[in-house]
């Protein structure tokens, strides 16, 4: 599993690190938003905001770049990818495919990050590969807005979404959180963020491989190496 600190540590090891956000939609503002949040910690990173669709390619600014592109990245070879609602329109028979696309134009040691959330980010579940495949799940969501862990159910990666079904690895691992969410009742007039971080200690107990945060985070969140969840394991 790769942490926040890991990513930052790609972007800052490349002599020119340049980092992807593919598919923005019909608004530039992820792309913007992406390229000053990692700017604030990689003080040399560019970035460019990739479109399939030519009406959607808007003009430079803000310090980002636009261009028409898709799944083999327009030719760039960068150190981090960004892939948000992308996959969702597509069969899953084809999601393996167009990440090896993204993976071949990786820069050595890139990273990508595929996956999904809601429209405004209180949901969302992404998968993180590097050039060899899929490395971990994460599931993050605001503490404020969500019951049950399960109901990220709706925004799992196109790879897992169809195999959220009972005795199918995904499934097993929300119904856990769940399970678990519930022990940690009495923690709830500490606020949302103190119950799952105590439900998250008890699912590591329990022999869910998670990550535990060393310090505290904004969001809910749940980090698993991507073999305890691929389907068919």
């Amino acid at each position: 599993m790769a942490s926040r600190a890991e990513i930052v540590d790609v972007l800052r090891s490349a002599e020119h690190p340049l980092a992807v956000d593919l598919g923005y939609g019909d608004r530039p503002d992820t792309a913007v938003e992406m390229y000053r949040r990692l700017r604030a910690v990689v003080d040399d990173l560019s970035l460019v905001g990739l479109e399939i669709d030519p009406a959607r390619v808007v003009g430079d600014h803000d310090g980002v770049r636009f261009a028409r592109g898709g799944f083999e990245l327009a030719g760039l070879r960068p150190h981090l990818v960004r892939a948000y609602n992308v996959l969702r329109q597509y069969d899953e028979e084809q999601v393996v495919g167009h990440w090896r696309r993204m993976q071949d134009a990786l820069a050595p040691g890139g990273l990508i990050v595929e996956g999904t959330c809601d429209e405004i980010g209180r949901r969302c579940a992404w998968i993180l590969l590097d050039a060899d495949g899929p490395r971990s799940l994460t599931l993050s969501w605001a503490p404020r807005h969500t019951g049950h862990p399960s109901a990220i159910a709706a925004r799992l990666p196109k790879a897992l979404i169809h195999h959220n079904l009972p005795g199918r690895p995904i499934h097993d691992l929300l119904s856990a959180a769940d399970r678990c969410w519930d022990v940690a009742a009495p923690y709830a007039p500490y606020g949302p963020r103190v119950r799952w971080s105590h439900a998250r200690r008890a699912l590591a107990a329990s022999g869910v491989p998670c990550e535990i945060p060393r310090r505290r985070l904004r969001d809910n969140t749940l980090t698993v190496p991507w073999s305890f969840v691929a389907p068919g394991h």
